[in-house]
């Protein structure tokens, strides 16, 4: 939806199944147009599309993108924003590790992310522009040489250029952002900004890469870096770094006791990654690949100086704490007052909480349109503190 300020808000659609173009569109007309009659029922409504490279595929063909571009005008719905980040499956299947391949460093990447352009160019409103959300450059286990690391580069320019002769070219502001996850090889905010550096040496004076290379801010992944997000985003557009998409998510936060430990066994799911990152009673931190293996390691006393996880499992953005699990909502809270205070900051949101499907029962007690509906609702109220309402 249009908020006032400029700015553009959806839910992202991988929250559905959505493996080829046509199982995407069956879950847009099944569950978002439900979302988008309970929200926005007589204004525009937007939608944050994913697209995995076989519904990518199917979607490009001229023939579809035309059928699509006629839905959309008669359901009041547009696109301003594409998840990029999953290439394949992403639900009722492994996916772990394997949701970073193929990374930056492959031609395939490439490929996907300009076939993602080419449809948001053509489907998206002029006000709007669009943004395309990608992995951060790889995991951090695939890297293991300089020429990896100069591939990324390469390849990551190679789409700049691409998207700034297209925004040329259709007049459209197109976008591009890298959204840092724990343990991957862009994880923090500060390697965000070293990258973006080496990117800037790679082509000194060229400005397009601050025009079309950016970072999806999730709010989940960086609080479970422990990071403040007034300082992080304060440190990332001072270095001019443009903030693509906000990504508005939360992640569990614990003090790991045994009953607690105990209640997370349900959360120690198959298809996801869920890293944990523990601050220790020094104040140092302390990395787990996986929420199973931190347990494991918990089960045999490996964790005694641990005092806080954070664990890198997107759960409702209302979600209330209770006695044993917090989340890091305070984190998203601040990520809306510093879009309140300098609202030209971003224009792309987001509300991201892929996890509907392998939720614990006692998390997921309603149907997934009125959770969503619920996640609006939050999300609507706590920007309207910050002055920012859907635009009349």
């Amino acid at each position: 939806m249009r908020l006032s300020h400029g700015i553009h808000l959806a839910y992202c659609t991988n929250i559905h199944r959505g493996g080829d173009w046509p199982e995407t569109f069956q879950s847009l007309r099944e569950h978002t147009l439900r979302v988008r009659d309970r929200v926005s029922p007589d204004e525009p409504y937007a939608i944050g599309l994913r697209l995995g490279d076989t519904a990518s595929r199917q979607l490009g063909q001229a023939d579809e993108l035309d059928a699509f571009r006629a839905w959309l005008e008669e359901n009041r719905c547009y696109i301003f924003t594409v998840n990029g980040f999953p290439y394949g499956d992403f639900h009722g299947t492994r996916v772990k590790e394997d949701v970073y391949a193929p990374d930056w460093t492959t031609p395939e990447r490439v490929e996907y992310t300009k076939r993602l352009f080419d449809i948001l160019a053509a489907i998206a409103p002029a006000d709007s522009g669009g943004s395309v959300s990608t992995v951060p450059c790889s995991y951090k286990e695939f890297i293991t040489s300089g020429e990896q690391v100069a591939a990324m580069r390469r390849n990551l320019w190679e789409v700049v250029d691409y998207i700034d002769e297209l925004s040329e070219r259709t007049g459209k502001d197109l976008h591009l952002g890298v959204e840092p996850e724990p343990l991957c090889y862009l994880e923090t905010s500060a390697e965000m900004v070293e990258f973006y550096r080496q990117m800037k040496a790679d082509r000194p004076g060229d400005e397009r890469l601050a025009k079309r290379l950016g970072i999806n801010y999730d709010t989940c992944h960086l609080a479970v870096e422990y990071e403040e997000a007034t300082e992080a985003l304060g440190a990332l557009v001072q270095e001019g770094i443009r903030i693509s998409k906000l990504h508005f998510s939360s992640a569990m936060k614990v003090h790991p006791t045994p009953e607690v430990l105990a209640g997370l066994e349900a959360y120690a799911e198959d298809i996801y990654f869920h890293q944990v990152i523990a601050r220790t009673e020094d104040g140092s931190l302390r990395r787990y690949r996986d929420l199973p293996d931190a347990l494991r390691l918990a089960s045999e006393g490996g964790t005694a100086a641990d005092r806080e996880w954070r664990i890198h499992f997107h759960v409702p953005l209302h979600s209330a704490p209770t006695e044993r699990f917090d989340t890091t909502a305070d984190q998203l809270q601040k990520a809306i007052q510093f879009l309140g205070s300098t609202p030209a900051v971003c224009s792309h949101v987001e509300m991201e909480t892929y996890t509907w499907e392998v939720l614990p029962d006692e998390m997921k007690q309603r149907d997934v349109v009125d959770q969503l509906v619920g996640e609006y609702e939050w999300t609507l109220a706590r920007l309207a503190e910050q002055g920012i309402a859907p635009k009349k």
